[in-house]
């Protein structure tokens, strides 16, 4: 689903002029642009709106705090990934380990 930039200011409660600002700061929120140059915001972009949000103005950090805050938690969500992705991989290779075992056991 996408959303508009009228759309992202009603569900967040940020202003646009904000939102274009965050842009420009912020350089894990760049939402692309459809054909005609209007934003066009993802699921993502409206949860990094709301984080940046609560960041800034419920926990009061200045806007460099919140960018450095987001840019730590992507680097934690990042290695989270591919951790994730190598227990998958041993997993699976575990999986055709037992089944070879199984099938020689019978």
């Amino acid at each position: 689903m996408t959303y508009s930039i009228g759309e992202i200011e009603e569900l967040s409660g940020v202003k646009s002029h904000i939102l274009r600002y965050w842009e420009e700061v912020i350089p894990s929120f760049a939402p692309r642009k459809d054909l005609g140059g209007r934003r066009v915001y993802t699921q993502r972009d409206l949860d990094l709106v709301l984080r940046l949000k609560y960041l800034i103005y419920e926990r009061k950090f200045t806007i460099e705090g919140a960018r450095d805050e987001i840019l730590h938690e992507n680097m934690n969500y990042d290695k989270n990934a591919e951790i994730l992705d190598s227990i998958r991989q041993i997993r699976s290779e575990l999986a055709e380990m037992y089944m070879i075992i199984r099938k020689y056991r019978k």
